[in-house]
């Protein structure tokens, strides 16, 4: 009864969700339930802009998807790496890591599985110099020593080798260069990618000859429902099994739908706003300053995340390996004014601040809370709200002022965000600072892990009064699933598994 009675109260102001849900009432995973012909839907909050997780190794959508076909030598478990397509590995020396791979295993088109496969891939990622490239930049080779073993060469000691493999995704080698081969990527993974309709869904079916443990539900589609009301409305209507990031302001709304359970984890996402500083007036530590001591962050996250945020205290979330516990900048408008006059602005300076729509939970109110506030210190913000693609051409580009958006510590370990966006050689947003890059490469080439975790302290320290960025908020995982779906879990770094997914 409520489940229907919320149905009809969103009816009026949600039609055109309502025209997605009917598009997929014909095929309801009601009807589809029981043995070889379980269908399992999965509505995310990001929909990928492409299956290429090479070339956006770092998109959590692209991730999630492609993770269920493709596959890594690692995994992390408890924030350690654990055996995935390589079953161990060794350092004879300090450039060198030897990686032994796991036999049998075959693509799910049935060709061999074989360290030539991992070499070139890790060279085409490399070769592409994304995101991922500040962890890898110390590789100087990649040998398949024979059909089983990878050995790399780096140029420095690289502990963390094993935990960035981690997300090193493994397709077909003499393929993996090809634009069309990513349209429809063969992996060694549980499932297979069937068909990838831009801005409508992908299908993905179980591959039968996978190595290990075979997916429960035959079927998996993955849709594209960018309104989060076009989501809760095909949940209520039983024709999707799983949503997750629900924004806090529509909890109320799926914990009260009938038949489907709510719960929460914790997370490595949170949200940044970062400072161009290749451009006036971000290059001055007194404006990036300025910024936030403006923003009065415990208000408005309390009113905007509820329980499922908390005011960030480091450049990481409290669950990642390598956190630290720092002071937030205290709200203070004055103390804003006076840094702003002491940088040469006393009237203050006018700027844009960009992040991508259906961004993250409550992006839009927050950029709209933290606009307000910087008026009343002098600094006005224009609101440039981009489509996801467009958004992303402009970043990659550094055609921004301020950026916002989510993000997330993939590995668990800090390495991954620190070294992969703060380094001065990896030119995110024109901040560099040779003491913190001596710290990173310190704690990158150590083994041991105390180490590292003085070490990351430190550079967390150094990040936060540098004023690299704004960091408002870590976020909790959330998640709603049907009654009738099994097994499923959400990882801390919010990318889920179906393959061990049923619905009963």
């Amino acid at each position: 009864m409520l489940a229907r009675a919320k149905a009809r109260a969103r009816a009026v102001s949600c039609l055109a969700a309502a025209a997605l849900v009917v598009a997929l009432a014909a095929c309801s995973s009601a009807d589809d339930t029981g043995g070889d012909n379980q269908v399992l839907r999965f509505a995310p909050q990001l929909f990928p802009v492409s299956l290429d997780v090479q070339q956006y190794p770092a998109e959590e959508a692209v991730q999630t998807t492609v993770q269920q076909a493709l596959e890594t030598l690692t995994v992390m478990k408890d924030g350690q790496p654990a055996p995935k397509l390589a079953t161990k590995w060794e350092t004879p020396d300090t450039g060198t890591w030897v990686f032994h791979l796991r036999e049998g295993v075959t693509f799910s088109d049935g060709t061999p599985f074989t360290a030539k496969d991992v070499k070139l891939s890790v060279q085409r990622l490399i070769g592409l110099k994304g995101s991922l490239n500040p962890l890898l930049a110390s590789i100087t080779a990649v040998d398949a020593t024979d059909d089983h073993t990878v050995t790399f060469h780096t140029s420095a000691p690289l502990g963390t080798l094993p935990s960035t493999l981690s997300l090193v995704f493994i397709g077909q080698g003499d393929k993996v260069g090809t634009d069309a081969y990513w349209q429809k990527p063969v992996g060694t993974g549980p499932f297979k990618v069937d068909s990838f309709n831009p801005d409508e869904k992908v299908v993905l079916s179980r591959n039968d000859g996978y190595w290990g443990d075979k997916a429960k539900v035959a079927r998996l589609e993955i849709l594209d429902m960018p309104e989060i009301a076009a989501r809760i409305t095909a949940l209520d209507n039983n024709e999707v099994d799983v949503l997750t990031a629900i924004p806090p302001d529509q909890v109320s709304e799926v914990q009260g739908t009938d038949g489907a359970s709510y719960g929460t984890g914790p997370s490595f996402n949170y949200y940044f706003i970062w400072f161009n500083q290749n451009n006036k007036p971000f290059d001055n530590l007194k404006v990036r300053q300025a910024l936030l001591h403006s923003l009065d962050i415990k208000s408005v996250v309390a009113g905007l995340f509820g329980d499922l945020g908390t005011v960030a205290q480091s450049p990481v979330t409290q669950s990642v390996f390598g956190s630290t516990q720092l002071t937030p900048y205290a709200y203070d408008p004055d103390k804003a004014k006076q840094l702003l006059a002491e940088a040469g602005y006393p009237g203050g300076i006018s700027v844009s601040m960009q992040w991508p729509l259906e961004g993250g939970p409550n992006i839009r109110a927050m950029a709209q809370a933290f606009i307000s506030q910087w008026a009343k210190a002098g600094i006005k913000v224009e609101p440039l709200e981009k489509e996801r693609a467009t958004w992303l051409k402009d970043f990659g580009a550094l055609k921004w002022d301020l950026n916002l958006q989510t993000n997330t510590t993939g590995t668990g370990d800090a390495d991954f965000t620190l070294n992969r966006l703060y380094t001065c050689t990896a030119k995110r947003m024109g901040y560099c600072n040779k003491d913190l890059d001596a710290i990173l490469a310190q704690a990158r080439a150590s083994l041991d892990q105390n180490e590292r975790k003085t070490l990351y302290a430190q550079a967390d320290k150094i990040l936060w009064d540098d004023a690299v960025g704004i960091f408002p908020v870590d976020l909790k995982n959330n998640y709603v699933v049907r009654s009738a779906v099994k097994g499923f879990e959400m990882p801390v770094n919010g990318r889920p598994d179906f393959s061990t997914v049923s619905i009963g």
